[in-house]
C-alpha cells in the first residue's frame, strides 16, 4: 500500500461525492421556481439510497471477482471481504474499502443523472423505487461487464477510462426511456429556468469534481492521470466552444446556460478517452462534443417530440457515445500502455470493439429501463397529476417552497 496513491484516492472520491449536489443545483437553477426542491431531492435521494445499496449487495454484483462475465458474485454482501487491505485484481497500492467507496460515488452520481430527464413531473415514490430496482438490475451489470473482473466487455477490450458507458451512456439512454414512457409536460412550451446562477454554480461544482472523476480512475498519480487532467479541463473548455459557436451561428447569441452545458458536454465525451488520448486529441473531442449535444438538445430532441427535460440524454447519451467513439478513433499506446491504439493510430479493431460496448449498452440498458418502468408502474404511480403538475411538486409531493417571494 502506497500512501501517496491513498490520499489521492481519498481527495479524488470527495471530489466526485461533490458532484452530485453539483446535478442538484445545475437541474434546479433549469426548472420552474415551483419544482426546484423536488429536483433537487432526486439527486439527495440518491446519495442515500445508493450508499445504502452499494454496502448492502451493489459493491459485490458490480465488481465481485466470483460471479461470471455479465455479472458479479455475492461473497462480498455486506463488505464481507473488502477491508482495509488492497485488493490487487484492482489496485494494489490503495485500501480495497477506499476503491469501494470511490465506485459508490460514481453509482450515486448515476443515479442522479437520470433524474434531469424526467423532472418536474415524476412522482418521488416511484424515482425510490425505481431507483433500488435500477441499481441492482441495471448499473451493477454494466459496471461488471467494464470494469469487473472477468467482466465481457473488459475481456473484449473494450476502452472505458472513466465511465462513459457505465455512468453516461447508461444514465442518458435510461433518462430517454422514462421522459418517453412518462411522457411531455403540460406546459413545456413556456418552461424556462428561474435561476441560471443556480445552474452556473452547480455546473461549475460538476466541472470542479470531474477531476476526482477522471484523475481518480487511473488509481495513482503517475503520467496518465496528468494526461487524464489536462485532458479533461482542455475538453470541458473547448465543449464551451464547440457549443457557443453553433448556438451564436444559429441562435445569433450565446448563452451562460449554452456555455456551462457545452463544459458538461466536453467533460462528458472526453471522460472514456481521457487517460488514452493525447492532449490535442481532447481538443478536437472536447469542441465536436459541444456540437453534437447542442444537435441533440436542440434539433434530436425537437425532431422526435420526447421530453428529456433537463437533457440527461442531450448531454451525457449523445456525449457519452460520442466519447465512446472518439476513444476508438484517438486512443494511443503513446498515452496508456494499458490501452490500444485506435483507427487513427492504424487499429480498426479498437473502433469495432467501442461500437459492439456502446451498442450492447443502449439495448441492455434501453430494454431493462423499460421492463423495470412498467414494473414499477404497477405498484405506484409513476407520473404527477396534472392538478400537482400544475401547482408544482414541491408544494403537493413535499409540502414546502423554495421560495416565499411571489414574483419568483
Amino acid at each position: 500500500m502506497q500512501m501517496g496513491d491513498s490520499l489521492l484516492m481519498f481527495v479524488a472520491t470527495l471530489l466526485v461525492w461533490i458532484m452530485t449536489p453539483g446535478i442538484a443545483l445545475f437541474y434546479g437553477g433549469m426548472v420552474r421556481s415551483k419544482n426546484v426542491l423536488s429536483t433537487a431531492m432526486y439527486s439527495l435521494s440518491s446519495i442515500a439510497i445508493i450508499s445504502v445499496l452499494w454496502i448492502i449487495a451493489g459493491y459485490s454484483l458490480a465488481f465481485s471477482t466470483t460471479g461470471n462475465a455479465f455479472i458479479g458474485g455475492l461473497d462480498w454482501i455486506g463488505l464481507q471481504g473488502v477491508t482495509f487491505e488492497p485488493n490487487p485484481d484492482y489496485s494494489a497500492t490503495i485500501p480495497h474499502s477506499l476503491y469501494m467507496m470511490f465506485q459508490l460515488t460514481f453509482a450515486v452520481l448515476t443515479c442522479a443523472i437520470i433524474s434531469g430527464a424526467f423532472a418536474e413531473r415524476m412522482r418521488f415514490s416511484a424515482f425510490v423505487l425505481f431507483s433500488v430496482l435500477w441499481t441492482f438490475l441495471v448499473y451493477a451489470p454494466v459496471a461488471h461487464w467494464v470494469w469487473g473482473v472477468g467482466g465481457w466487455l473488459r475481456e473484449l477490450g473494450a476502452l472505458d477510462f472513466a465511465g462513459g458507458n457505465v455512468v453516461h451512456i447508461s444514465s442518458g439512454v435510461a433518462g430517454l426511456v422514462l421522459a418517453v414512457v412518462i411522457g411531455t409536460r403540460k406546459s413545456k412550451n413556456s418552461v424556462s429556468p428561474h435561476n441560471l446562477p443556480l445552474t452556473l454554480l452547480g455546473g461549475m461544482l460538476i466541472w470542479f469534481g470531474w477531476f476526482g472523476f477522471n484523475v481518480g480512475s487511473a488509481l495513482t498519480l503517475n503520467d496518465v492521470a496528468m494526461t487524464a487532467f489536462i485532458n479533461t479541463n482542455t475538453a470541458a473548455a473547448t465543449g464551451i466552444i464547440g457549443w457557443i459557436l453553433v448556438e451564436w451561428l444559429i441562435n445569433k447569441k450565446p448563452t451562460m446556460l449554452g456555455a456551462i452545458s457545452g463544459a458538461i458536454a466536453g467533460l462528458v465525451a472526453i471522460t472514456p478517452a481521457c487517460g488514452f488520448v493525447t492532449p490535442a486529441a481532447s481538443i478536437v473531442i472536447g469542441l465536436i462534443g459541444g456540437a453534437v449535444c447542442f444537435w441533440g438538445v436542440f434539433f434530436l430532441k425537437e425532431k422526435l417530440g420526447y421530453d428529456d427535460a433537463l437533457d440527461a440524454f442531450g448531454l451525457h447519451g449523445i456525449g457519452g457515445t460520442w466519447g465512446g467513439i472518439a476513444t476508438g478513433l484517438f486512443a494511443t499506446t503513446s498515452v496508456n500502455t494499458a490501452g490500444a491504439d485506435g483507427l487513427f493510430y492504424g487499429n480498426a479493431v479498437l473502433l469495432l470493439k467501442q461500437l459492439i460496448a456502446i451498442g450492447t449498452t443502449y439495448v441492455f440498458v434501453g430494454a431493462a429501463t423499460f421492463i423495470l418502468i412498467k414494473a414499477v408502474s404497477f405498484i405506484v404511480s409513476i407520473r404527477a397529476s396534472e392538478e400537482e403538475e400544475s401547482m408544482g411538486l414541491d408544494l403537493t409531493l413535499h409540502g414546502e417552497k423554495a421560495y416565499q417571494e411571489s414574483n419568483l
